[in-house]
């Protein structure tokens, strides 16, 4: 099964960008403009667009798995296959504001310390890198599949 595979290899390209940022003012990052571009969502014109699930679907697709091709964080909770105990890579999507809202957060589960989850994820205090929520605000576990 490629689920071993999967999971590292998508977690080995969003630590090949760990650090990426957002551009200060009226420019972009162009590496983070080819996220919106290589997934259909070329009409976007600034890096202050919410890029967390852009950051997840472009190293999906880059590497040949299943996503979800919307910008929602939420969208990842139809894509791939649910799973209760997580591996390093798996997708993890949260919410925010409130756990009804329509609004979330989405990245690659690195661990779970006591009552936090880490996640690596982009546009995490602006930049790809390694945050921590509260396992609280987690809404499910995804592991995707080779397309």
């Amino acid at each position: 099964m490629n689920y071993v595979i999967s999971h590292l290899e998508m977690f080995g390209m969003g630590m090949d960008l760990f650090g990426l940022r957002e551009l200060p003012g009226e420019e972009n990052n162009p590496i983070i403009m080819q996220f919106f571009r290589e997934i259909g969502h070329s009409y976007v014109q600034g890096d202050e667009t919410a890029w967390c699930s852009a950051f997840i679907n472009y190293i999906a697709k880059v590497n040949g798995y299943e996503y979800s091709g919307a910008l929602n964080a939420r969208s990842w909770l139809k894509t791939g296959t649910e799973v209760m105990i997580p591996n390093v890579g798996d997708v993890v999507v949260l919410w925010r504001e409130s756990k009804d809202s329509w609004k979330g957060h989405v990245g690659l589960y690195v661990n779970q310390i006591d009552s936090y989850v880490n996640v690596l994820g982009g546009n995490q205090n602006n930049s790809v890198n390694i945050s921590v929520y509260p396992l609280s605000r987690v809404l499910g576990y995804r592991v995707l599949s080779k397309k």
